[in-house]
């Protein structure tokens, strides 16, 4: 049905990438290309009257980077709903990346990842259940926690002691169901209490929860 079908926008300067994207996306039954965008400006023009689902921004990108258009369509304007933005990056763009992390990006993708990973990504940032790749993500909010002084753990948020568990799964990339299955919940109390630790750490997000966990010292290694 189309009503079922995710909408998605995929902006990126170079082309193979974009048509690279566009066909993997296009073969699911699930999800829909609705719009592709070569520059942040085209990207937000797009999104603004398609009003996708989902975003795919590559961070760097003419006349507006990922950055500044994680931070127009995350914010959405009033009475709008703002799409779900992925970032697309690599492991030398950190700092861009950290930034657009809180300007309410929900999922970050390396451009080399598995047509399989692209795909798990545009579905979860759907369903607000963002992709915390472990191979980006992990390895980013682990530079948040350096500096920390330990203090400020979950006590300060008045997280109790399963809210602080399923905090430190998601920091290491858990996906709700991994994270019902190791601490043998249902997909709905998963998703109940991270709904309590977002509004506990003022969090938009999955992945901002995750950086708020690796800034306050709650986890600092992967389990």
């Amino acid at each position: 049905m189309t009503d079922a079908l995710i909408d998605v926008v995929i902006a990126d300067d170079q082309e193979l990438v974009r048509a690279g994207f566009e066909m993997i996306l296009d073969a699911e039954p699930d999800i829909r290309v609705v719009g592709v965008a070569r520059d942040g400006v085209e990207c937000v023009e797009l999104a603004r009257r398609l009003k996708p689902q989902v975003v795919l921004v590559d961070i760097r990108m003419p006349r507006l980077d990922g950055l500044e258009v994680t931070r127009t369509l995350a914010g959405g304007r009033t009475g709008e709903r703002a799409p779900s933005v992925v970032v697309v990056t690599t492991f030398d763009q950190d700092d861009y990346v950290r930034d657009a992390l809180r300007f309410g990006a929900c999922g970050f993708l390396l451009k080399d990842a598995s047509p399989a990973l692209l795909v798990e990504a545009v579905r979860a940032a759907s369903r607000g259940d963002a992709l915390v790749s472990p191979g980006v993500t992990v390895r980013l909010l682990r530079q948040l926690q350096a500096g920390t002084t330990g203090e400020g753990r979950s006590e300060a948020a008045g997280l109790s002691v399963r809210e602080t568990e399923i905090m430190r799964l998601v920091a290491v990339g858990r996906t709700n169901q991994e994270i019902g299955d190791e601490l043998f919940l249902s997909l709905s109390s998963v998703k109940t209490y991270l709904a309590r630790i977002q509004a506990k750490t003022r969090a938009r997000n999955r992945v901002e929860v995750a950086a708020w966990a690796w800034e306050h010292g709650v986890v600092t290694s992967r389990p």
